[in-house]
C-alpha cells in the first residue's frame, strides 16, 4: 500500500479510482491545554501541540491507507493534507487523494 503526493507515477501504469478522504481528530487533554496556554503567554515552542499534530497526521495517513486497502486499491495518488489545526482543545486534520490500481504490464 502506498500514498503518493505526485499526480502520476512515472515508472508504472495505473488506473485511477475514486477520491478517498479521512478526517482525524485527536483531543488534547486539559493539562496539555493549560501548559500550552502558559507557553503561549510567555513564548516558546508548543511541543505538546506539535506532538499532538504529529500523532494526528500519522493516524490520518494510516487511516487513508487502510481505507484504500479495504476498498481493494493499491494506494492513493495526489495525497493532500488540508487545514491541520488545533482549536477548542483538539487537533483536526483532513487528508484526501485519488485511489488507484496498478495496471499489469503486458509481457511480450
Amino acid at each position: 500500500m502506498a500514498l503518493y503526493t505526485v499526480d502520476r507515477i512515472s515508472d508504472r501504469k495505473v488506473r485511477e479510482g475514486e477520491m478517498l478522504w479521512v478526517s482525524a481528530v485527536n483531543a488534547a487533554n486539559i493539562l496539555r491545554d493549560v501548559r500550552e496556554m502558559i507557553t503561549n503567554t510567555f513564548g516558546g515552542k508548543m511541543r505538546r501541540y506539535e506532538r499532538l499534530m504529529e500523532l494526528t497526521l500519522q493516524r490520518a495517513l494510516a487511516d487513508l491507507e487502510a481505507k484504500a486497502k479495504d476498498k481493494g486499491y493499491d494506494g492513493c495518488l495526489a495525497v493532500r493534507i488540508s487545514h491541520p489545526r488545533i482549536a477548542d482543545g483538539a487537533c483536526e486534520i483532513f487528508v484526501y487523494g485519488t485511489a488507484f490500481h496498478f495496471v499489469a504490464e503486458e509481457s511480450h
